[in-house]
């Protein structure tokens, strides 16, 4: 018999985080507000791709938006140029937002008055994809000039998404990056995940996108 008690805190945390997710979920889901997990490496374009969707959609719909950062306010002021409501989260050095953050977050934004509220979470493709955020869907954002191998290297973000945006595809003819082996490793770990290319520059394939979250926001109401 062991002599000492062996704490597996690693699995109570992301037990209790994800009781708290659930809770929040029902929250949003009774409000009808949309919550949307934006994940990705820093410098995919997410802050490019998220100024691009919200102009897109900001006349159909109330948008809040939600920047997380380990520090500074240089993303939230960017989007506060769309006229959208927005609140900067500081994460105090975590890599990563869990759902009691994020429900502290859109108790700023008050929800009561925001259809689809998005979370820009912090810039890392690890610790993001392993708490539950509480989110209606999760999105990440794969640019081309990261690599077409990066579903093989950060398996659990790639796993756990509804929908990939392959971003940066104005640029493929600069760089070594095979567009359908990417699609097939994201495929292979996601058989259901939506994979949507995209250039936030040009803005190729963002009506696609939005076309795509307009529809969930519309099915998160009626359901």
């Amino acid at each position: 018999m062991s002599q000492f008690k062996i704490l597996e805190i690693k699995q109570n945390v992301f037990d209790d985080n994800n009781r708290q997710a659930e809770i929040l979920r029902k929250e949003l889901k009774k409000n009808k507000t949309f919550l949307l997990n934006l994940m990705s490496s820093p410098g995919s374009g997410k802050t490019t791709t998220l100024v691009k969707t919200v102009n897109t959609l900001k006349d159909e719909m109330k948008i809040g938006v939600m920047e997380a950062d380990i520090d500074s306010d240089v993303d939230a002021r960017t989007i506060s140029e769309t006229g959208v409501k927005v609140i900067q989260l500081h994460t105090g050095g975590m890599c990563h937002l869990d759902a009691d953050m994020t429900k502290q977050g859109l108790e700023a934004l008050e929800t009561d008055e925001i259809d689809c509220a998005i979370l820009e979470n912090v810039g890392n493709l690890v610790c993001p994809a392993e708490f539950d955020t509480g989110a209606s869907k999760n999105a990440m954002i794969l640019s081309v000039p990261e690599g077409d191998d990066k579903p093989l290297k950060y398996p659990l973000m790639f796993s756990i998404v509804d929908v990939l945006l392959i971003n940066k595809i104005d640029v493929l003819d600069y760089f070594e990056f095979d567009l359908e082996a990417c699609i097939e490793h994201a495929k292979r770990l996601n058989p259901n995940v939506k994979i949507i290319t995209i250039s936030a520059k040009t803005g190729e394939g963002i009506e696609e996108w939005a076309d795509w979250l307009r529809n969930e926001v519309k099915k998160w109401n009626e359901n």
